[in-house]
């Protein structure tokens, strides 16, 4: 199917599936005319690389996954492994901008009164 196509079944713009093609996520044949010719298969990797996306994963740990989506069932443990994986670590970070956040409100509580009169200085 053209560019076009692809663009109007998966809602990319013209511009993201070209960016796609250019980072390894996606392939094209090129027809005798030129043009991009990207297979059926195409749109359900398109979808698979947006949820990824939704989910916190970089294109780089997607191209990373693509061969084992390709491997289908058998890649199933190491898929939820790279998951579990990435849950553990969007875990640590809301850990970590728990404890930021809980420094800064107690920087706002501090007031001139209580001896704190730039809440910028170190504690």
């Amino acid at each position: 199917m053209q560019i076009g196509t692809l663009s109007a079944r998966t809602g990319l713009s013209r511009d993201s599936l070209r960016f796609y093609e250019k980072r390894g996520l996606l392939q094209a044949r090129r027809a005798a005319n030129g043009y991009r010719d990207y297979p059926e298969e195409a749109v359900q990797w398109l979808g698979y690389v947006r949820t990824a996306q939704q989910l916190g994963f970089t294109l780089a740990e997607i191209a990373a996954d693509l061969p084992r989506l390709a491997a289908g069932d058998a890649a199933a443990p190491a898929l939820r492994a790279t998951l579990a994986r990435k849950l553990a670590d969007i875990d640590g970070r809301i850990a970590a901008l728990q404890g930021l956040r809980t420094e800064l409100a107690s920087r706002l509580a501090d007031t001139p009164e209580n001896g704190m009169d730039c809440p910028l200085r170190p504690a």
